[in-house]
């Protein structure tokens, strides 16, 4: 089950606007994008993303990869606002590690 603890998270389309939300889960989402997303461009299109995380989602967190497109995005996103990770200007979009 997950823990209550938050972290708090930006946007990167939305500045200086932050939300609370669970940490257990961020942190896993976070290193399991962290771990598929290429280093350099292209980099992975949002599709590409979602397929590549699925294998590597922790069951108890994710039964099945329920819901884990919306912490895919919220995650990106925050971690697009903090720098970790680049959009290229291209179509259609993609993303890589900074």
């Amino acid at each position: 089950m997950p823990s209550s603890d938050k972290i708090q998270i930006e946007n990167v389309n939305c500045p200086g606007q932050t939300k609370n939300v669970d940490a257990e889960k961020y942190n896993a989402m976070k290193n399991v994008l962290l771990a598929v997303l290429p280093s350099k461009a292209p980099g992975m299109t949002q599709s590409e993303m979602q397929r590549a995380i699925l294998p590597h989602l922790p069951d108890e967190l994710w039964p099945g990869g329920a819901k884990s497109g919306w912490w895919a995005k919220t995650v990106q996103l925050d971690l697009e606002a903090k720098g970790v990770i680049v959009r290229t200007d291209s179509k259609p979009l993609t993303w890589h590690r900074a």
